[in-house]
């Protein structure tokens, strides 16, 4: 993806703001999934197919997380560290998704479409995050 790309996706041709960005917005989708999953575990668990205790887990998992991923996005310069961590995490969270669904879940059909799609949603965070922080590298040298 080119940097001109991410600046229209980000709104921004701020390197730092782009990153943080795209830090923020994964740090909301992920927190309202876990919110979703905590609230909701039991109309969730009938409609996707899959226990409501996984879902809580999966909840608390991802509510921790969304915070950490928006601390990390409220520095004024988040770290390459911590950001190469959301990523990989990101990316661990989308491979075990679909191995999960090929080798020991069983949901309905809304469950099996609703975790690719988040699968889908969790990489797209991560090429978008691996972009802009390549991009934020090459204008710091």
């Amino acid at each position: 993806m080119s940097a001109t790309s991410l600046t229209v996706l980000a709104r921004t041709s701020d390197p730092q703001t782009v990153l943080r960005r795209f830090l923020a917005l994964d740090a909301v989708v992920t927190g309202a999934n876990g919110l979703a999953y905590l609230v909701a575990s039991g109309p969730l668990s009938r409609l996707l197919g899959v226990e409501r205790a996984l879902l809580l887990t999966l909840g608390a998992f991802l509510a921790g997380y969304a915070g950490a991923v928006a601390l990390l996005a409220s520095r004024a310069r988040p770290a390459d560290l911590p950001v190469r961590a959301v990523i990989e995490t990101n990316l661990a969270w989308t491979v075990l998704s679909l191995v999960a669904l090929a080798l020991w879940l069983s949901p309905t059909t809304a469950g099996a479409v609703w975790t690719v799609l988040q699968a889908l949603t969790v990489a797209g965070f991560a090429g978008l995050q691996y972009a802009a922080l390549r991009i934020r590298q090459g204008s710091s040298d």
